[in-house]
């Protein structure tokens, strides 16, 4: 008995790596319902759970951290963090293989079989060579990195016929354009070693294991890359729950939100920033935000995405302001400092709603706070801190949409000294002020109408049938 094709979806990273990608196996699996979907990621991803179920997808859990920073090691001398980092990878890799093997060992491979991966989820690139499946990248953002500038010098030296298998390859086949342009991590010994002790793979892709030559007898299509980019900028796949409702936990953000006041709230979130690492002194975070309010005379929603040493500092923070009568202690509705006009709150709801209500956003330059931003027509303030943020943050000075980005110590200082917190505060002011100034704001919507014409995840599940129907 023939049983269904299987189209596995595997994604790793913070939110903004990884929803995308749910988003397009979600509505995949709904076009496609002669498919068994799997969508696999990090367990800290849990609340996709609710939504993939209702789209008929499986989710499959590892138990690895979306990200790990050295910074998390900054003065630990138990163990260095090359050797945590080498563990959970090992770990992370096996538990990938085991899964696989769930999936693809016990069944004979069914034709439109599929697996789909974004950039931090290489292992499955050679886990489809092992089990002969077809592989495509979905990226919701640009390549995070580039080859060192002596990359193809050695792989010259080194491997020689494969390079020039490779130069030769006709422009469909997989040829040096696919791997100077991303595929280059794939060469790089972590994989080689894994590749041939563990999967039995030829340590370099595009070679025999036995020869280690060159398969000159096969040469596989250009793979498909699937970026998440509008025509005009970027695309935003949107929220798995297209109800986008509120609940009784929102209460206190929705009033804050409708307070009566000459200008909207200023939205602040640092993401993933915190737990990569980066926000060593919250306390100091949080006073840069009090001096910036005594400066502006704004109004901040912040946001501090579960991390608990900002969340800490916050409840510190109310604690001390008790005798003017704010609250104490985390609740659902959230916490107030600085005479009720900044509002912390510590859980989720969906940008689509929020952003639109709100006068800027002050983010990391994430792909997903981005295209919210974008989606929402609200100017953008951004100060990245590693990988693509950096781009994203040129990219929205340069359409008109935020001002320069901001460098970190002019948001996240390391020290509360009252001359780098001021200094901090007077540029976050000015930033912010630039971002609320009557061009940018009308950029803003100028691009927000272009985007709002557009449905990348419907696009993205056309390409890909279109993709399967290509090697049928």
């Amino acid at each position: 008995m023939k049983s269904k094709p299987r189209a596995v979806f595997m994604a790793f990273g913070t939110k903004g790596d990884v929803y995308p990608v749910a988003a397009i196996a979600a509505a995949f699996a709904s076009d496609q319902e002669q498919y068994q979907v799997v969508f696999i990621t990090h367990s800290a991803h849990e609340n996709l759970r609710v939504h993939l179920r209702a789209n008929q997808v499986m989710y499959i859990p590892v138990s690895s951290p979306p990200a790990v920073s050295p910074l998390e090691h900054y003065g630990s001398t138990e163990v260095t963090f090359s050797a945590h980092k080498r563990e959970i990878t090992q770990n992370h890799r096996h538990e990938c293989t085991l899964i696989f093997e769930d999936i693809f060992g016990d069944v004979p491979n069914v034709e439109g079989d599929l697996i789909a991966i974004n950039f931090f989820a290489l292992e499955g690139w050679s886990l489809a060579e092992l089990f002969q499946i077809r592989c495509i990248v979905v990226a919701p953002y640009v390549v995070p990195y580039s080859a060192p500038s002596s990359f193809e010098r050695q792989f010259r030296k080194e491997l020689p016929d494969l390079y020039k298998y490779l130069q030769e390859a006709p422009s469909h086949k997989v040829g040096w354009k696919d791997v100077i342009h991303w595929m280059w991590p794939l060469f790089a010994e972590e994989w080689g070693s894994w590749r041939s002790l563990d999967l039995k793979l030829s340590a370099f892709p595009f070679t025999d294991p036995v020869t280690g030559l060159p398969t000159f007898h096969e040469r596989l299509p250009s793979p498909l890359l699937l970026y998440g980019f509008s025509k005009e900028i970027v695309e935003y796949p949107g929220n798995l729950n297209q109800q986008n409702k509120l609940c009784s936990a929102h209460l206190g953000l929705q009033f804050f939100i409708e307070f009566p006041a000459k200008e909207l709230p200023v939205f602040i979130g640092l993401s993933s920033v915190g737990s990569m690492g980066f926000l060593r002194n919250p306390r100091a975070f949080l006073r840069v935000l009090g001096t910036a309010l005594d400066i502006s005379g704004c109004r901040f929603i912040l946001f501090s995405a579960g991390y608990k040493p900002l969340e800490a500092a916050i409840e510190s923070y109310a604690k001390e302001a008790s005798s003017c009568s704010e609250q104490t202690h985390w609740s659902n509705e959230g916490v107030s400092l600085f005479g009720g006009r900044l509002f912390c709150f510590s859980g989720s709801v969906p940008y689509n709603w929020l952003f639109p209500r709100c006068a800027a956003a002050i983010h990391h330059g994430g792909s997903g706070s981005t295209a919210a931003a974008l989606q929402a027509g609200v100017p953008q303030v951004i100060c990245p801190f590693m990988l693509d943020q950096f781009y994203w943050a040129e990219r929205m000075c340069w359409l008109g949409v935020a001002p320069e980005p901001l460098r970190r110590e002019h948001l996240v200082p390391d020290t509360d000294e009252d001359f780098y917190i001021k200094e901090a505060a007077n540029m976050l002011v000015r930033a912010l002020d630039h971002a609320r100034s009557s061009e940018v704001k009308a950029r803003a919507l100028q691009i927000s109408n272009k985007l709002s014409n557009e449905d990348g995840v419907s696009e993205a599940v056309r390409v890909i049938k279109e993709e399967l129907r290509s090697c049928q």
